[in-house]
């Protein structure tokens, strides 16, 4: 028997003694606690002898995460949600019950004390325990603190372990949550509607990815879940809302990296009467507001690079950086024939039927993509990366958009919206031409929403925040997987299951 599974069965046999002792291993509604912050922080330097006249008594609760035994007394760590405190247990300050519950505590199990607060010899804030009340027993061992839960995909797997374990990985969700909160309160303030739009789609729309498809029994019919909500965010624009949002969950069929998750989460934001240029004003404004108020200042790091959200941010036309860094005339980028000559002499030649856009495509994310330690928009998008954007009135071969980059990844991705139906129709039968050769990410033929557009939509501005990128960069951490709280993982085969039923 592995020692695990010794510790298991020693766990559930103490769950037994303690029901035939009367005591409810998994106990109900504790009420009345005091958070652990709280009290740790309103007697931090409050000395000794101070305490002593207070006479402070608290009901706390948490889960016990350290336990030294020594005779007829221990010393223990307790946690909650808000911080933890030292616990001390005497047997001869416990009444029977409390007494029963101190000789079978292990660590993982969760308590509810009352006791006193004081000061140890070492100067330590404690709670002196004179009553206990088991509210959950851990039938399994904890990862040990000196050890901790280092095992990267254990850690995702088994998410509540990791949180158990390791302190700081629950502040990124807490930090992840600020964050969002402080989108709402930014977009609200500025008069943006907070909608929900569907997650299951009749046709895939809004982006290029490759959906995830099932099926609805009762309608007969495929359903897609959703790779983006702009289509349908577009239509409230047309219906007369003139400024909306939704915080949502997409889904893409695609590869898993450390930017990239088959489920995720994006912002997107509509603005009537605006174009991209009041996008990139607002996302400045965004993105210093939200590093100010969950960070506390604008420059800050991200594995080992110097960010800084301060000051204007740079504007770089998407051809320009492609000429800058390979040092190609800008006007050579203007023709198939001269750009492909150019690939050849970089060794990035591809098939000769390629177009011109997928070309420049192809050199930006190459080369240019991961230079941009930023934070820089790249802006007007050839008109063929950017089918639903609308075109430059000066350069019908681009388009009003822009894309957010910092520390070599897209944040944010936004354009002036297409609201013509005849050329919008039009950029739809270039894409579905494409998806006919193989291209399994073309947009496909949407009829409704061309019909909303045959309506009328205002000029718009619309955006989408990579959510997940965002916390990453803001919680420095590298991997997306770090910042989602259950990432997609490939399955493992099932172990048998543990034995702590009752005999």
């Amino acid at each position: 028997m592995s020692e695990e599974n010794s510790q298991v069965t020693q766990r559930a046999n103490k769950v037994r003694a303690l029901r035939e002792a009367g005591i409810e291993p998994y106990g109900s509604r504790f009420e009345g606690k005091t958070p652990l912050f709280e009290i740790t922080t309103a007697y931090a330097e409050t000395p000794k002898e101070a305490l002593e006249e207070k006479n402070l008594s608290y009901r706390i609760a948490g889960r016990v995460i350290a336990l030294r035994r020594f005779g007829k007394a221990a010393f223990a760590h307790l946690r909650d949600a808000s911080g933890q405190l030292q616990v001390y247990f005497k047997k001869n300050l416990l009444d029977e019950t409390g007494v029963t519950i101190f000789e079978k505590l292990d660590i993982g199990d969760t308590l509810g004390i009352s006791g006193r607060l004081f000061r140890t010899k070492t100067d330590e804030l404690t709670l002196e325990a004179k009553e206990l009340t088991f509210l959950s027993k851990s039938l399994h061992p904890l990862p040990e603190k000196w050890h901790g839960l280092t095992d990267i995909a254990l850690r995702y797997r088994m998410r509540y372990l990791d949180l158990i374990a390791n302190p700081e990985v629950k502040r990124v969700f807490e930090r992840r949550s600020q964050i969002i909160n402080v989108i709402r309160q930014f977009l609200t303030e500025r008069h943006f509607l907070e909608v929900e739009t569907p997650m299951m789609h009749p046709i895939p729309g809004g982006a290029a990815a490759r959906p995830f498809i099932t099926h609805h029994n009762t309608l007969g019919m495929d359903l897609y879940l959703r790779i983006a909500p702009e289509l349908y965010l577009k239509r409230l624009i047309v219906g007369g809302f003139e400024r909306v949002f939704e915080i949502n969950r997409n889904f893409r069929n695609e590869g898993i990296s450390t930017i990239h998750n088959p489920e995720f989460t994006m912002l997107e934001f509509y603005m009537a009467y605006a174009d991209y240029n009041d996008m990139m004003d607002l996302t400045e404004s965004l993105f210093t507001t939200i590093a100010q108020e969950t960070l506390g200042k604008l420059q800050f790091e991200y594995q080992d690079q110097q960010i800084d959200f301060s000051g204007s941010w740079q504007r770089l036309p998407y051809t320009e950086a492609v000429s800058q860094h390979y040092d190609i005339p800008l006007h050579d980028l203007s023709d198939a024939e001269k750009t492909a000559t150019h690939m050849k002499r970089l060794g990035l030649a591809l098939d000769e039927k390629t177009s011109l856009g997928k070309m420049l495509e192809h050199l930006f994310e190459t080369g240019v993509e991961p230079t941009l330690a930023g934070p820089v928009f790249i802006t007007d998008f050839p008109t063929e990366l950017s089918p639903l954007a609308k075109r430059k009135p000066d350069a019908p071969h681009l388009t009003e958009r822009f894309e957010l980059y910092v520390v070599g990844r897209e944040i944010a991705n936004a354009f002036s919206e297409l609201n013509d139906p005849v050329d919008q129709r039009g950029r739809f039968e270039t894409q579905v031409a494409q998806r006919a050769s193989g291209d399994l990410e073309a947009h496909e033929m949407d009829e409704d929403y061309l019909l909303a557009l045959e309506y009328g939509m205002p000029p718009t501005a619309g955006e989408g925040i990579g959510i997940d990128r965002l916390v990453m960069l803001l919680c420095n951490q590298s991997s997306i997987r770090d910042v989602v709280l259950f990432p997609q993982m490939k399955p493992v085969p099932a172990a048998p299951a543990s034995k702590t039923e009752e005999s």
